[in-house]
C-alpha cells in the first residue's frame, strides 16, 4: 500500500497541519504537540513550521478585521507574511504566546493552501 504525504509527517509537523486546517492562532499549536515540544522554547519550533511553508503547505497571515453580511465584526487571515521576512518574525517569542490585550487582530494565524488541504484530507 502507498504511502500519503500525510503518512510522512511527524507528530509536530502533523500539529501545525491541523492547526492550519482549524485556522488557530499560532500560539494554539502548542496545545497539539507533545513533549518536549510543548514547554520547549518558541525556537524549536521555526524550522518544522518553516519546513511546511517552505513545501507549500501552510501560510502565516496575521488576523485583520472583517465585517460579516450582517454587520457582526470578526477577523479573518489577511494575506500571507512574506516568506523572506517569515524567519525575522517567527523569531519573536511573542508571536507564539497568546496576547496580553486579549485581542487577535495582528496575531499570526495559519491556514492551509490548496496543497495543504490536499494532505489532511
Amino acid at each position: 500500500m502507498p504511502c500519503s504525504s500525510k503518512d510522512l509527517l511527524s507528530s509536530a509537523e502533523r500539529a501545525f497541519m491541523i492547526n492550519a486546517a482549524e485556522i488557530d492562532i499560532l500560539p494554539g499549536v502548542r496545545g497539539d504537540l507533545d513533549e518536549p515540544l510543548v514547554s520547549g522554547p518558541s525556537s524549536a519550533l521555526v524550522p518544522i513550521l518553516l519546513s511546511l511553508v517552505e513545501r507549500g503547505w501552510i501560510e502565516v497571515c496575521r488576523l485583520v478585521p472583517w465585517s460579516a453580511p450582517d454587520g457582526t465584526l470578526g477577523e479573518q487571515p489577511g494575506p500571507p507574511v512574506p516568506e523572506q521576512d517569515l524567519a525575522a518574525v517567527l523569531a519573536d517569542a511573542e508571536k507564539w504566546g497568546y496576547p496580553r490585550s486579549g485581542t487577535w487582530l495582528g496575531c499570526l494565524t495559519l491556514t492551509l493552501t490548496e496543497a495543504g488541504r490536499r494532505i489532511v484530507r
